[in-house]
């Protein structure tokens, strides 16, 4: 029996947040050391997972599968592809730095008023750890079932993070402030329940199809895709799309899509900068992955049935969340508007159902968690310091903490995909991939490119440049373990945006397997007859 990696990788958090909520409570250090040692290890095993990973191998290798409940056809199945084994990599590799970032984040406030609540540091650590477990094995699930159950599993520890270690910076009071925090936390929860209860109700149905036309149900995707292809299993075309769309609208919850969005706002802006990263650099990212696994394989005629509607919400949030973003007071909740326009750039390169395009949106995933994660911790740094996260409250930072100024600045123009940093080469792709196939689509998604460069550029004038505004005078520059944060995550930038290759040698088999799964080929450019 082969050594079960993928299993393990997946355990190690969930093994580590156990331990982690076990230590005394008095015992907060080592809380966080224990927690960040469990963090560096799912780390190690997503990285021998990833060189293990052969690109012109199998589609799916590590793959493990145990039956589980035989009656209901439910069976422990886990298995990568190359979107897959990148998506765990990056998973593993943020969540060291979020620990970090978050050291101070849950220690007991320094207050006199003897009402003030302390803050379980042991519970905040076990509750990433958790949230990275279900995240791994919702990448890792080849099983429809199994991983609905994570999908799902996944909302109750980030719905803690969101409501129960709010964000200190605070313009309103400390009851206000709670309020909010409360608010942003069920709003979360209740928009990715109604999202999830959708997708069940489709889970079922399929379910249903499978037993009824090959005599046994079944929740593994790749019998499922085995059986279509050599046609025992047709799904009639109205089914097909009823289930699409109770699928693609959990994940579209889950991503987040134009108009369902709203929840991302209020759950990034009242988290801590930390948890913030967490939600839109990791678990956000299940969504469009599940859009490129589920969606596109499972149902493939319906998938290019509602493309030209999918087109139109992902050019919708592309411009709307950049427009928002240009209008914002609040830096958390500018950067959370901002990332609703690159997750509209993610969908518009997944379903432009080209190479390019699904490339592209695939290392998009990639880059957008590494720098939107380096964007806000350096912007989570600069709020702690000055206790607000207002625009208005910042000026001069750079004159006094230029450093830090430094890396915002990096972090700012990774995020307006900036030639030479890793953003701009799969934005690039995604726009190429949109434009061979809906020119005029992709011609109007370049307004986002325009649109990220003015908002950016005016928070980094706004904040770091101009006279040293009262509050700032004193600011610190970054400390080592805030430098320890930040500088791989720059390294990454850099080196992604310069030498790309490794990342895409891996994703790229996957997504031509994608498109072979709903028949589509890339449009051949039309050549003028000689005269």
């Amino acid at each position: 029996m082969s050594f079960p990696l993928l299993t393990v990788t997946a355990a190690v958090p969930a093994v580590g947040a156990v331990v982690t909520a076990a230590v005394p409570a008095a015992q907060r250090t080592t809380a966080k050391y224990t927690a960040l040692l469990f963090s560096l290890a799912t780390l190690v095993f997503a990285a021998v997972a990833l060189v293990r990973f052969d690109p012109d191998g199998n589609r799916y290798q590590l793959t493990e599968s145990h039956a589980w409940v035989k009656d209901f056809g439910l069976r422990y199945e886990l298995g990568v592809d190359g979107i897959a084994v990148v998506m765990v990599a990056l998973t593993a590799l943020l969540i060291p730095f979020v620990m970090l970032a978050g050291w101070h984040d849950a220690d007991p406030l320094e207050d006199a008023n003897p009402n003030r609540r302390w803050r379980p540091t042991q519970g905040f650590f076990a509750l990433i750890l958790l949230v990275e477990a279900m995240v791994v094995l919702s990448f890792e699930a080849t099983d429809v079932f199994l991983f609905y159950i994570f999908f799902e599993a996944m909302l109750i520890p980030v719905y803690f993070l969101i409501g129960g270690f709010g964000d200190r910076a605070h313009a309103a009071g400390e009851d206000e402030a709670a309020r909010q925090r409360s608010y942003a936390a069920v709003k979360f929860l209740l928009y990715n329940l109604a999202g999830g209860l959708i997708m069940l109700a489709a889970v079922i149905g399929l379910y249903t199809v499978t037993a009824h036309q090959l005599g046994t149900g079944t929740f593994s995707l790749q019998e499922i895709l085995s059986a279509r292809a050599s046609g025992k299993l047709h799904i009639e075309t109205s089914t097909e799309r009823w289930l699409f769309l109770g699928f693609f609208f959990a994940f579209a919850v889950k991503a987040p899509l134009w108009p369902l969005h709203t929840w991302l706002p209020n759950a990034m802006g009242e988290s801590t900068a930390p948890v913030a990263v967490l939600i839109t650099a990791v678990v956000d990212k299940v969504g469009t992955f599940a859009m490129l696994r589920y969606c596109l394989q499972l149902f493939p005629e319906a998938s290019k049935w509602a493309t030209p509607v999918v087109l139109v919400l992902a050019l919708i949030s592309i411009v709307y969340g950049a427009l928002l973003a240009v209008g914002q007071r609040d830096i958390k909740r500018l950067i959370a508007y901002a990332s609703v326009s690159h997750f509209g750039f993610i969908i518009l390169g997944i379903f432009a159902m080209t190479t390019q395009g699904q490339s592209g949106a695939t290392l998009y995933m990639v880059n957008h968690g590494i720098s939107t994660a380096a964007l806000l911790l350096v912007a989570g740094f600069l709020i702690t310091r000055r206790g607000s996260r207002l625009i208005a409250d910042f000026g001069g930072v750079q004159k006094v903490a230029p450093i830090l100024a430094g890396t915002f600045l990096i972090g700012g123009l990774a995020t307006l995909s900036l030639p030479g940093l890793a953003p701009f080469v799969s934005e690039f792709l995604v726009l190429v991939g949109t434009f061979s196939r809906y020119p005029v689509l992709g011609i109007i998604a370049t307004l986002g490119i325009v649109l990220a460069a003015l908002y950016v550029l005016v928070l980094y004038q706004r904040t770091m440049t101009g006279p040293v505004k009262a509050g700032i005078e004193g600011m610190s520059d970054l400390k080592a373990r805030e430098l320890l944060v930040v500088t791989p995550l720059i390294a990454l930038l850099l080196f992604l945006g310069v030498y790309p290759k490794p990342v895409t040698d891996i994703i790229n088999p996957s997504v031509h397997h994608t498109l072979s799964d709903v028949h589509k080929t890339d449009p051949k450019p039309a050549l003028e007859a000689k005269k």
